[in-house]
């Protein structure tokens, strides 16, 4: 008769297979957190460099403004007319691009089709058609 004692029920079998199934799960959880720790520095690190990067040639622009204006000088033009130049040119990029911006924000469209078949999504799981 001990023979019988010693076979797990159903019910231990599911016990311990939960059990199981749950430290699996917290390990994985674990595990996930522990790599998301080292990509999140990476990609702090990453963003820092960028951001130091970009910095940078804000800075380049600048010099390269100045630089430019002070070629046009070199031309007999007065330093004051040379920067208003430099100036102006920046001042036609950034209308360009406002206008090209614009063009490009008028072509975006809802998405429709989306729309429609998330409209019969609820329909579906209630069974309807």
């Amino acid at each position: 008769m001990s023979s019988v004692q010693d076979d797990p029920t159903i019910g231990r079998l599911v016990a311990d297979a939960s059990r199981d199934v749950s430290a699996l799960v917290q390990s994985e959880i674990s595990l996930a957190k522990s790599e998301l720790k080292v990509s999140a520095k990476a990609g702090g690190l990453a963003a820092a460099l960028f951001a130091v990067a970009g910095f940078i040639l804000l800075l380049m622009v600048i010099l390269l403004s100045i630089t430019a204006a002070y070629f046009l000088t070199m031309t007999g033009m007065h330093p004051a007319w040379a920067f208003l130049i430099v100036t102006g040119a920046y001042f036609l990029l950034a209308v360009l691009l406002v206008v090209v911006g614009i063009l490009k924000i008028k072509k975006v469209k809802a998405p429709t089709k989306t729309i429609e078949t998330a409209k019969g999504i609820p329909a579906a799981l209630r069974g309807k058609r």
